[in-house]
This record gives structure tokens, C-alpha cells and sequence, in this order.
């Protein structure tokens, strides 16, 4: 946590992002975080073959975050690790379609594929079992400062995805995320105290209410966040979405390894209660359960993924609904 308190900026979108950004990120002081040379990271929420509103970072805010930062460090990475799960998918030509590879070129920076990097496990113990979490060395190691740009969205196993929760895709091996989801909350946690000092930016133009994280309603939100503290941009965006952020498990999870975050501690650029729009909610149908209960379960999630049973318990599932990850479905309009 922030040792004088969470700083959030708030604006809506209507001058669009390069104002936004240009006008937060003097509010957060950046200038004190991030010095000429040092090397900074942007971790975009890629989930998606395609782009797709509320689901995605959208590729113009990850543009504008570039062209924000080049006024403070010319080292600037994006980066990204291949997602998809049971059905994994090659974050490079996600990378290639959303045009998020073409900023390599255009400002001189580094678009990465994190999965295809060098890693070392971050190891730790938690309810009586050791864990070692390979994560890529480039983000221990080699940057000054991480930024995550998840959207605000519903998640029917994890309850929201934002802030904290956007560093699951940091972890190289989409396989291994899979056995990892029943310690989400510890292993969350230790990839995002190993990444500090971090801050996070929002992008807050579309949501996604209902359900997620990759199928729901996109809801037009119109504002943008920049935040000193990961936790306290969570919590704030819990509230602007009308969620008690003591629901979440794994956000309550860090008052059991250090002080969280307290609404009343967050300095905020003005009142938030502005921004509040629509309620969000969590409505599962009966085949999100199978994922659910593999979720919460070593022994489920093993039978769902790793096991002879596999494939054809997909095959099952996928009579009555489709996979998540359609690579036929169009690019939405990144507005």
C-alpha cells in the first residue's frame, strides 16, 4: 500500500484518452515514479482472439498510454502472455490483429509475448502446500515500474476482474494457470506484491455486467482511471460498479497478508459517486458450473483439464454451449 495514502484519478472519456491520461497522469505525479531511462511495462487484458468491447483492453488506450509515457521514458514494453486455457490460443496474433504490434514500429518500444520469455517460479507456502509459480524474469527483474490496463468487468468464477486480477495472465503457461485457479487468491497475491511499485490505469470506456470474462453485456462507461495502488483502484472500481469489494475472496484476501485498502484512506482527483452508472451483477447459466466447480477444486480441475476424461467432457459441455474462444467472431469497433 501506499504509504501516504492511494491517490485515484478519475475522468470521464468525453476528450478522449490522450487528454485523460495526459491530465492523470500529472495528478498521480508520475514524474516522482517513472525517470528518463527507467523502463516501464503495460499489461493490457488480452483475453480474446479479437477485440471485443468490455471484454478488452481497447488497442487505442493502449496506444495512448504509449504516447503518454514517451514524455517520460523513451523504454517502454507491452506485453502480454498466451491465453485461452484449455483451448490456448497464441497471444501473437492477438497482438497482430488488435494492432497492438504495430506500436513497436511506430514509437520505438517492445511488444513482448511473455510466454516466450525466460522465467523462474516465484515460491511460496499456503495452506500447508508448497507452490512454485514460474512468472517471466523480465518483470522481476528488468523494469521500473508495471502498469496494468485491465477493463472493469463481471467474472463468473472470480466475481470481478480488474486490478489484481489482470496479473493472471502474466503467468506464461496457460496450462498451469488451470491447476492453480483453487489458490487464486494467494497466488494473486504474490505475483502482485512482486511486482511493486505498479500502478493502474482502467480503462472504464465499456465494461462488462452479467457475466465474463469473456461473454456478457457490454455496458458504455465513458471514464478512465489512474491509480497509485492496485488494491485501493480495485476497491474504488467495486464501488463504482456497486459491489461491496469485500465480496470479492481474493480481494479479502489481502487483509489476512497485510492492511487493506479503506475507502476512506483513497484521496480521490473528485467525487466518484459521479461515475457510478450501472449495477453490476453476476447471473450464471448451468453450464458456467462445470467451470465453477473445476475453479474451486484441485481434484475437480484435474478430471476438467488434465485427465483421460478431458476431451470428452468438453465435447459434452460444447453441446450446449459454445467454446468462449470463437475465432470466426468479427473485431468490435474500438471507439
Amino acid at each position: 500500500m501506499s504509504s501516504s495514502g492511494p491517490r485515484i484519478f478519475l475522468q470521464h472519456l468525453t476528450a478522449g484518452y490522450d487528454a485523460v491520461l495526459h491530465e492523470g497522469f500529472q495528478w498521480i505525479d508520475l514524474k516522482s515514479k517513472l525517470k528518463p531511462g527507467d523502463t516501464v511495462f503495460i499489461k493490457p487484458n488480452l483475453t480474446f482472439p479479437v477485440f471485443r468491447q468490455g471484454v478488452m483492453t481497447n488497442p487505442a488506450c493502449v496506444e495512448s498510454i504509449v504516447r503518454g509515457l514517451k514524455d517520460y521514458t523513451d523504454r517502454i514494453i507491452v506485453g502480454e502472455s498466451d491465453s485461452g486455457g484449455y483451448n490456448r490460443f497464441d497471444i501473437n496474433a492477438v497482438l497482430e490483429k488488435t494492432g497492438i504490434r504495430a506500436l513497436e514500429k511506430k514509437y520505438g518500444i517492445r511488444v513482448v509475448n511473455l510466454s516466450h520469455l525466460p522465467n523462474r517460479p516465484l515460491e511460496f507456502a499456503y495452506k500447508g502446500r508448497e507452490y512454485k509459480v514460474p512468472f517471466p524474469v523480465l518483470l522481476l527483474d528488468e523494469i521500473d515500474l508495471f502498469i496494468t490496463t485491465p477493463v472493469p468487468k463481471i467474472h463468473m468464477n472470480s466475481g470481478v476482474s480488474m486490478s489484481i486480477k489482470n496479473q493472471w495472465g502474466c503467468i506464461p503457461e496457460p496450462s498451469i494457470r488451470l491447476k492453480l485457479h483453487p489458490v487464486l487468491e494467494k497466488v494473486l497475491y504474490e505475483i502482485n506484491k512482486n511486482l511493486r511499485p505498479a500502478l493502474s490505469i482502467i480503462d472504464g470506456r465499456y465494461g462488462l455486467n452479467r457475466s465474463g470474462p469473456m461473454e456478457g453485456d457490454a455496458v458504455e462507461l465513458n471514464w478512465l482511471m489512474v491509480a497509485d495502488d492496485l488494491y485501493a483502484a480495485d476497491y474504488a472500481c467495486c464501488h463504482l460498479m456497486q459491489i461491496d469489494p469485500r465480496s470479492i475472496y481474493y480481494l479479502r484476501h489481502v487483509e489476512k497478508e497485510e492492511a487493506g485498502p479503506r475507502m476512506e484512506n483513497i484521496t480521490f482527483s473528485q467525487d466518484y459517486h459521479q461515475f457510478i452508472k450501472d449495477k453490476f451483477y453476476l447471473k450464471r447459466l448451468w453450464t458456467d458450473y462445470p467451470g465453477l466447480f473445476a475453479f474451486r477444486s484441485f481434484s475437480l480441475a484435474y478430471l476438467a483439464y488434465y485427465s483421460p476424461l478431458s476431451d470428452i467432457l468438453h465435447k459434452l459441455l460444447y453441446l450446449f454451449r459454445k467454446p468462449f474462444y470463437d475465432y470466426q467472431t468479427p473485431d468490435q469497433t474500438q471507439k
